[in-house]
């Protein structure tokens, strides 16, 4: 059976943009893979803690010595590092909050960059582990993509690849606080994911 991880982000509900183009890509994919089987990770419905001191010291302790509290935040990255080493797919859904992606999105990715699981350090730099593909679903208020303003997109393709996760697809709804252009910008992301499927 194929596992596909969806992570959502959007603090939107239903009325995202970037979570109905994952929708969009999903129901396709689902199409394609009758026995898929799809893991929703809700970072919005449920937020991880900020990365804090806490959190580094409870990594670097010797496992053997972590206090209760240690082991139950190093248990947190435990579990969704695990979650994504089972995908074979994976799909991110943000929208553009302030130029880059929400903080909740920016909690699970610290949560998984962990040396040794997701990455390793080397002589010549770190090397990414999960070696996966990914599909990434992005949304804003306007046009922002490809511009020096837009520190959303460009950090998901540098922060998946350093995991070792490739973007095989990023589809972008810009514009959508700016009536017609946006729902163009819209129908036109849709059309691309029933291409890309």
């Amino acid at each position: 059976m194929t596992t596909l991880l969806r992570i959502d982000s959007s603090a939107s509900g239903e009325n995202s943009k970037s979570r109905q183009l994952a929708n969009e890509f999903i129901e396709k994919w689902l199409a394609k893979n009758p026995d898929g089987n799809v893991v929703v990770r809700d970072v919005d419905a449920n937020p991880l803690p900020h990365f804090t001191s806490e959190t580094l010291g409870a990594l670097f302790t010797p496992e053997e010595n972590r206090s209760a509290e240690q082991k139950a935040i190093v248990a947190i990255g435990d579990e969704l590092i695990s979650e994504i080493e089972a995908a074979d797919v994976v799909t991110v859904s943000a929208p553009m909050y302030n130029f880059g992606i929400p903080s909740t999105l920016k909690s699970y990715f610290d949560y998984i960059a962990r040396a040794g699981r997701t990455f390793k350090y080397t002589e010549t730099g770190p090397v990414g582990l999960l070696n996966k593909d990914a599909y990434v679903f992005v949304a804003s208020g306007s046009f922002l993509a490809e511009t020096p303003m837009d520190h959303q997109v460009p950090y998901l393709n540098t922060f998946l690849g350093f995991i070792g996760i490739t973007v095989k697809d990023t589809f972008i709804a810009g514009g959508q606080a700016m009536g017609a252009p946006g729902e163009e910008a819209f129908n036109q992301a849709k059309s691309q994911i029933a291409v890309a499927v």
